[in-house]
């Protein structure tokens, strides 16, 4: 697990919002790019993202990724535009809906030994790497770089995407609690029907993370700053999920003779 050096709370906020933001900055112009391509979700990661990057005034054009009407049925769509009417965002939608459906296997009983879990599972994770994909074909059109936003209690327990969510070019906030997430949010004046939400990778209607985890964000928070939750049963659940997706973060194993 990475070692975290520092806290943001309601009083350095700004000062951290400030850093983050020129860090944003520095990698976009050492880089020579034109700006940030960032796929917008209606959740808090994202939206905190995308006013960091305003905020060190970088070129940055959003994208908004809906698989057929998911964010319309979740109010996620609702959410991303009174974002980007607040805040005068540029963007553009694509629907990602023909190329899932395209990448979906059509025959899973092809593999017996899938169970109902198996087959949902890997027709939900189609939907981030087929926005990843979408992304960087942007960023390479507009030379621009992919902006990550997945937070430090995500990577804690492996609860990202491979080859989906989990890659980008940048993330800002890959050494955040879900807690600093929310504590920039609100400095940063994310609209309250976000930042009031219950978090959702939208990987099927209904889902949210915690009901998904079977452990909520203050519980992986206090893991990461106390070394405990303060439940023994939920600190053996995360140190499970450490141990499963520890290959989400490891350096692919290569034979070197």
């Amino acid at each position: 697990m990475k070692t975290k050096s520092f806290v943001i709370t309601g009083q350095n906020v700004a000062a951290y919002a400030g850093k983050i933001a020129e860090w944003i900055r520095e990698k976009v112009e050492k880089a020579n790019r034109k700006g940030i391509v960032l796929g917008l979700s209606g959740g808090i990661d994202s939206s905190v993202v995308a006013r960091l990057c305003q905020l060190a005034k970088v070129d940055i054009h959003l994208v908004l990724l809906p698989c057929g009407d998911d964010m319309k049925k979740t109010k996620s769509m609702e959410h991303v535009m009174e974002f980007i009417e607040k805040f005068n965002f540029p963007y553009h939608t694509y629907d990602i809906k023909p190329a899932v459906d395209a990448l979906t296997v059509a025959e899973p009983s092809l593999f017996p030994g899938a169970n109902t879990a198996d087959v949902e599972l890997s027709r939900a994770n189609i939907r981030p790497r087929v926005r990843m994909t979408y992304l960087y074909e942007v960023a390479q059109l507009d030379r621009r770089f992919v902006i990550g936003t997945g937070n430090l209690a995500e990577a804690t327990v492996g609860y990202y995407t491979k080859w989906g969510d989990g890659a980008h070019d940048l993330n800002p906030l890959a050494m955040l609690t879900k807690k600093e997430v929310y504590t920039l949010a609100r400095y940063l004046q994310v609209p309250d029907s976000i930042i009031n939400k219950q978090p959702s990778a939208g990987l099927w209607e209904g889902q949210t993370d915690e009901d998904e985890l079977g452990i909520t964000y203050n519980q992986i928070d206090a893991y990461i700053l106390e070394g405990t939750s303060g439940d023994a049963e939920t600190d053996r659940k995360i140190k499970d999920r450490i141990t499963l997706s520890a290959h989400k973060a490891n350096k692919i194993p290569v034979f070197e003779g």
